[in-house]
């Protein structure tokens, strides 16, 4: 099944619904104090993008065609490219910064869309993430684990209940606390490569 991760117009519609209720300054940190040339990877349908300082070298990439459409729309002038998180197309060290916002809830192979970025970023390049996690409270954590088989169907793929900043860490990061961020199941982090 298609979830509505996969049909643009009604993910800009729930984006649009978050971000007037705090994720557009959570989406502003994200895109701020990027080193250059940087890579934002699964860009979806491009809510970052214009965010970026015009005179970023930026690539971005997602998996699906349809959602790139739109982003192209968004910004007509940023390379897209057509790629998975766990098969990204690019040189080994070739970004300073690696850029994913709520993106690895649906990557199939987490450690290996981590390895992927990692591979890409020059040695001591920069992680910046913004992503939904299972949440830390007991009750919480067992309500992600107990409607995640619903949600991943509806959502198409997407598991409100992994632990992506342990992820992270066993992917050869090293998260800077100062940077982290909390509030409910949303985290924002800063990591480094090791």
């Amino acid at each position: 099944m298609r979830g509505v991760e996969q049909i643009p117009w009604l993910y800009d519609a729930m984006c649009r619904v978050l971000e007037a209720t705090g994720l557009s300054r959570w989406r502003a940190w994200l895109v701020r104090d990027v080193g250059s040339p940087a890579l934002e990877v699964g860009c979806g349908t491009g809510r970052n993008l214009p965010r970026y300082a015009r005179e970023l070298a930026l690539v971005a990439v997602d998996p699906s065609l349809d959602a790139l459409q739109r982003a192209r729309l968004r910004a007509p002038g940023i390379p897209l490219v057509c790629a998975s998180a766990e098969a990204l197309p690019f040189r080994d060290g070739a970004f300073t910064t690696v850029v994913s916002s709520l993106v690895f809830c649906s990557v199939p192979d987490v450690p290996q869309g981590l390895a992927e970025v990692h591979r890409v970023l020059a040695p001591h390049g920069a992680l910046k993430m913004l992503e939904h996690v299972r949440s830390t409270s007991k009750l919480g954590g067992r309500w992600d684990d107990l409607i995640q088989p619903l949600w991943t169907w509806a959502a198409g793929g997407c598991h409100p209940n992994r632990d992506t900043e342990a992820a992270v860490a066993r992917a050869g990061f090293e998260i800077d606390p100062t940077s982290l961020r909390a509030k409910g199941s949303m985290r924002r982090f800063h990591a480094q490569r090791r």
